[in-house]
This record gives structure tokens, C-alpha cells and sequence, in this order.
């Protein structure tokens, strides 16, 4: 993901560049090269500033805007400074305490109620947008299922995933069934399947309903057919749950109408950040995407820092932060990491 730098930098231009990065971190403005000299603490006159300036901006770290004589970093510039002269901030052990806590309180109310708080503490903690994906169902085990009859050909399917995770799914079946035979299908389903990965379930019954139906009896038939219904994938736009986009408002360069209609759509189709969510699933530690680096036109001058977060040592999920490229690399980055951690922590059960 990070593009080649040119490591010959010497401790001047590694100086002045970091200043620089700070300080329109800070502001959002150019930054002029005197203020800059004053800033660095070097021994250097207005001049030198300038010529190390103009050779950062050669090497296409900085760039002078058409309406100042300061210069800006460029998504190039930001990578160099987020790979080779950032340090992190601890985070403070009250707050590390705060949401751990809170994680552990609303996963009893499920794993989607977990995502819901993640994002919402990310959002909080950074006044930013905080993004998390929906766990993933391949570590999700049945533990019970119940059927309620409902009108008109429906039915209330109850889920127990995992430990504690209770998910009410409402399903159209063929025909009309009574809560007796709701019943015996239930048993059947607890009795063959309680205790198998979700994944399982769906191909055995796949692979029953596909088999000759003559062979199956009506018991089979219909618990195969209401089974496959309340198992089946939700294919819905439910991939991930987002909080404090409003946030991104707050920021001058983000705050054009035509600039937050485009985002604020990409949010609400979820295609390309669920395609880039995905990407950093795939990658251990935190991952930084920073402007083009996307390779989406929406995430121009955006930044994305994201960390997978995981079930039984097996990857569920990842969580991040998204902003402006100007946001504070060096607290965004120790958030993240922690509070993937913690969700983690947080959906794993009690050994």
C-alpha cells in the first residue's frame, strides 16, 4: 500500500517536514517557511527553510496552493510522514478501562449492538466517522432455533448464535403452519443441527432440498424449507454500521455541498467502502489508506485507518476511523488498534 520513499532524507528536511505535517494538521492552512523556521527550532535562516521547501516539493511531498505562498503536504508527503516520522500516542489506561467496559456491556446485547457501539465510541473518541463491519457469520454457531406461526404464510424464526446472540428473523414459507408442527420442526432442526457452524447448516439443508424430494419425509420437507428460510444470508446492505459522519462537516476542506452529497452517498450505498473494508480485512495490524491511495474518487481527501478485529484467532471483522488526510495520525492510529482489540476481546466467550 505505501508507495517508495525516498529515505535519503536528511535530518533537516525530516525536521521541517514533520513540523510542517503537524502544523497543517493543526490549522488546515499552508504553512509559510518563515513561521515554519521558527517552529522547527533550527539554526537556519528563512532562505535554507525555503530551499529544503522547494526540494520536498520537487520530490512531491508538498505543494505550493495557487492562493498562498505557504506550502501543504501532499498524500504522498502524509505517507512519509505516517511510515517514518510518526509517534503514537499511548492512550490513557481510564480510557483503554471506559471502553473496554462498555464493549463488554452492550455485547450482551448482541453482536450487532456491538458494532453499533464500536462505531459510535470511535466516532466520540476521535470526532470523526467511526466504521465497523458486522461480524462475520463463519465462526457463528446454532445453538437454538424456535418457529412462531404468524398470518398470512409467516414465521417468527428465533436464533440463538453462538453464546448469546439472539436474532428474530421473519420468513415467508409455502404454505400456512401450525404451532405444532413449528414445534416438531424445531426439534428436528436442534436435534441434527445445535452446535454446527451457520456455514454447515446452510449447505446440508442446500444440499437436502436439492436431493430427490420422494425420499425425504414430510417432517424432512418442511423442516428443510422452513430451515433454509430463517438460515438463509440476509442479502441486505446491512455489511457494516457507520456513526458521526456529520462530523466530516466540521472540516473546511470536506465542507463543500457537492463534496458531502458525494460522500454522504457513498455511505449510504456502502459498494466501495465495503470493498475497501474488505481489502484491510484481509491485512494484519492497522491499515492506513491515505487520499488516492483508496483508488476510490470518493475517498479524495480522505483518510482511512483501519484494524481487523477477531473470533477464536480467526479474522470476524475490521473496524476504523475515516477523515480527512489531515486528521491526528498519531492519536487516530493507537484508537483504532485498541479498540479492535477489544472488540475482539469482547466477542470472544469466557473460557
Amino acid at each position: 500500500m505505501s508507495p517508495p520513499h525516498d529515505l535519503e532524507l536528511g535530518d533537516r528536511a525530516r525536521t521541517l517536514l514533520r513540523t510542517l505535517v503537524r502544523r497543517y494538521i493543526d490549522s488546515g492552512r499552508p504553512v509559510g517557511s518563515r513561521s515554519l523556521a521558527r517552529e522547527a527550532g533550527l539554526s537556519v535562516s528563512p532562505a535554507t527553510v525555503r530551499n529544503v521547501m522547494a526540494d520536498l516539493e520537487e520530490l512531491g511531498y508538498l505543494v505550493s496552493p495557487h492562493t498562498s505562498a505557504g506550502r501543504v503536504p501532499t498524500d504522498r508527503g502524509l505517507r512519509f510522514y505516517v511510515d517514518c516520522l510518526l509517534q503514537v500516542q499511548p492512550i490513557e489506561g481510564d480510557t483503554v478501562e471506559q471502553l473496554r467496559r462498555r464493549l463488554v456491556r452492550d455485547r450482551e446485547e448482541g453482536a450487532e449492538e456491538l458494532a453499533d457501539s464500536a462505531s459510535d465510541l470511535l466516532s466520540q473518541l476521535t470526532r470523526l466517522a467511526g466504521v465497523v463491519t458486522l461480524p462475520r457469520c463463519d465462526w457463528a454457531v446454532l445453538r437454538h432455533v424456535e418457529f412462531l406461526p404468524l398470518s398470512d404464510r409467516r414465521v417468527l424464526a428465533i436464533l440463538v448464535i453462538n453464546e448469546r446472540d439472539v436474532q428474530n428473523r421473519v420468513i415467508r414459507t409455502e404454505r400456512d403452519f401450525s404451532e405444532a408442527e413449528l414445534q416438531r420442526i424445531a426439534n428436528y432442526l436442534n436435534a441434527e443441527f445445535a452446535g454446527v457452524e451457520l456455514p454447515r447448516v446452510r449447505q446440508r439443508l442446500l444440499a437436502a432440498m436439492q436431493a430427490d424430494q420422494q425420499r425425504l419425509d414430510e417432517l424432512m420437507r418442511s423442516a428443510v424449507e422452513v430451515g433454509e428460510k430463517a438460515l438463509a444470508e440476509e442479502q441486505d446492505d446491512e455489511g457494516y454500521v457507520v456513526a458521526g459522519q456529520t462530523n466530516l462537516m466540521e472540516f473546511e476542506e470536506l465542507s463543500d455541498v457537492d463534496r458531502l452529497r458525494q460522500l454522504f452517498k457513498a455511505f449510504t450505498q456502502k459498494r466501495d467502502i465495503l470493498h475497501l473494508l474488505d481489502r484491510c480485512a484481509r491485512a494484519d495490524g492497522v491499515q492506513i489508506y491515505i487520499g488516492q491511495e483508496a483508488g476510490y474518487e470518493v475517498f479524495d481527501g480522505l483518510s482511512l485507518v483501519t484494524a481487523r478485529y477477531g473470533v477464536a484467532g480467526e479474522a470476524a471483522g475490521v473496524l476504523g476511523v475515516i477523515g480527512p488526510t489531515r486528521m491526528a495520525y498519531d492519536r487516530i492510529i493507537p484508537i483504532v488498534d485498541i479498540t479492535a482489540r477489544l472488540v475482539g476481546s469482547a466477542l470472544n466467550p469466557p473460557r
